[in-house]
């Protein structure tokens, strides 16, 4: 029994920094249940139970990985230096952007305390990413995926809540580098879907980030500049055909076994549904609503079956081990 103990694997160690990857699930299911809700004139009744449970899961993964960053800096170091993890710690400061942006028709005060931890957070883990994308590492083309994203779609996430904080200057400033390095990055990572290997099992449902850039910059857009103008319509149809594209590879997702970057299916089908029920409401389109409504569907049915999936995974270590 203690041989079988010295050789299990300290979960704490191994507890990765993609589990933020489900707060980003969460917050996203809570913005689109509130566009919904809007939409249809009902009680923000789901949403609130939403965001109370949203609150207690970043909680306790706070707890864990700063728990892991003082037992274990190492391990956090390791991940940081690792070619894609190192994508998934902005999730950190995008979760608390979300969160911000969630509150802030709630309880504005506190919403703006958490939103400008979060751009602080995100400006730091940003610059810091992409510095060490650009120092003195050789990464290869196999070592790209759609999680590089991440950053660049926490920068546009900036303005969503920061146009009503009155902070219109900085999100001007997020945006125009969310923008920036989502065109930078797109080209690589298509060039590396394309002509290159293909991704590994694990990070195939990270495609679906590829939708999240062009719907979240629409939102964004529109906070800016108070309307749906050409260049807003350019952006949402982007992030509409992306979605299709994406579809043509669904069959590929449901022979795959599960993992955290399951998760990564759920913020950007949530960012597509508040475009959508932006676009609805700015025009009065009704497709444009019922597209919305639609993908709300999914998006519920999706996190609450990742949630299982998750609890299971959990309850049978099959997380927080070494890869």
């Amino acid at each position: 029994m203690v041989a079988m103990s010295a050789t299990e694997p300290d979960r704490l160690e191994n507890f990765p920094v993609t589990f933020f990857a489900v707060m980003m699930g969460l917050l996203g299911l809570v913005l689109s249940l509130t566009a919904a809700e809007k939409a249809a004139g009902a009680s923000g009744a789901a949403s609130q139970f939403i965001l109370g449970a949203a609150v207690a899961v970043f909680a306790v993964l706070a707890f864990f990985y700063g728990l892991k960053l003082v037992r274990h800096p190492a391990a956090v170091k390791a991940e940081w230096n690792h070619p894609v993890r190192i994508a998934f710690f902005p999730a950190v400061s995008i979760s608390l952007l979300l969160l911000g942006t969630a509150l802030a028709q709630r309880m504005p005060d506190l919403a703006y305390l958490i939103w400008s931890l979060g751009v602080a957070a995100q400006g730091i883990l940003a610059l810091s990413v992409v510095a060490n994308w650009i120092g003195h590492r050789a990464f290869q083309p196999i070592h790209l995926s759609p999680a590089w994203f991440i950053p660049a779609v926490g920068n546009v996430v900036v303005p969503l809540a920061g146009v009503q904080f009155g902070a219109i200057e900085l999100s001007w400033l997020f945006f125009s580098a969310g923008l920036l390095f989502w065109i930078v990055l797109l080209t690589l990572v298509m060039n590396r879907l394309i002509f290159h290997e293909p991704l590994p099992s694990r990070l195939i449902p990270t495609l679906v980030i590829l939708i999240a850039p062009p719907a979240v910059a629409f939102l964004a857009w529109i906070q800016l500049t108070g309307g749906v103008d050409p260049f807003a319509r350019i952006l949402l149809n982007i992030a509409y055909v992306f979605a299709l594209v994406v579809l043509t590879q669904a069959p590929r997702f449901f022979r795959l076994p599960f993992a955290l970057s399951w998760w990564a299916l759920t913020f950007p089908v949530a960012a597509l549904s508040v475009a959508s029920f932006t676009f609805a409401r700015e025009t009065g389109s009704q497709p444009h609503a019922i597209i919305g409504f639609a993908l709300t569907g999914v998006l519920a049915f999706s996190v609450a079956t990742l949630a299982v999936r998750t609890a299971q995974a959990i309850r049978a270590k099959e997380i927080c081990r070494p890869e």
